[in-house]
């Protein structure tokens, strides 16, 4: 992963080592299913397609779930201080960090010849269907599909090998990299396409009135 930089005279590309992970809350508060991922998240199309993976989390109000979440977030409360009491782990209690931080270090896959031609025609197949999509709606992607998210499966398809310890990322690597990418991004990509509809003014007006009564998500 790289940055380019052209200013004060000065052009170069540099390593940016990195990792972000980034959350942001729609401009209404809460996420219209009616709008593009891009009307919802409010970002530029530059800045998402950056993003190795978009996840969409919506806040869907449902009993059972609702509770399953206040009770969590009160136990969480509830045993602060019995964690913040003892401040001394075992090495046990750490293998986790170690064994990522041994896979960072020990572990340097590539792809193999059979997932590097499975990974070209999946990404061919992804950027003829969003074309086909784009042409039948008459509107560009939300998230353009670029080299950008070919280097990303790359990425998502080296680190499931790496968390193996294989120094070969194999063709089941690339296609659980596929899917991540197709339950992510591309499912954030296609949100609100099909669900635009040409309103005539009565029905705008009428709908911005619904808007303005209910909240979004009620």
């Amino acid at each position: 992963q790289t940055i380019s930089i052209a200013k004060a005279g000065i052009t170069t590309v540099l390593n940016s080592r990195t990792s972000v992970l980034a959350a942001a809350n729609p401009p209404s508060g809460r996420y219209d299913d009616l709008k593009t991922a891009q009307d919802n998240i409010d970002l530029q199309t530059t800045i998402l397609s950056r993003f190795d993976l978009i996840f969409i989390v919506k806040d869907i109000r449902m009993y059972s779930q609702d509770k399953i979440i206040a009770s969590h977030v009160i136990k969480v409360h509830a045993s602060a201080d019995a964690v913040s009491a003892d401040t001394k782990t075992s090495k046990e209690e750490n293998w986790l960090k170690r064994y990522l931080q041994y896979c960072r270090t020990q572990c340097h896959p590539r792809l193999s010849d059979s997932a590097s031609t499975l990974l070209q025609n999946n990404y061919v197949k992804i950027r003829q269907d969003m074309r086909r999509q784009a042409n039948e709606t008459g509107e560009a992607a939300v998230i353009p599909i670029t080299v950008r998210q070919l280097e990303a499966i790359i990425r998502l398809s080296e680190a499931l090998a790496k968390m193996r310890l294989s120094h070969v990322a194999t063709e089941e690597n690339v296609l659980e990299a596929i899917r991540l990418f197709n339950v992510a991004t591309m499912d954030a990509a296609r949100s609100g396409i099909n669900q635009h509809v040409n309103l005539t003014p009565e029905m705008a007006q009428a709908e911005t009135q619904i808007k303005r009564r209910v909240g979004i998500g009620n």
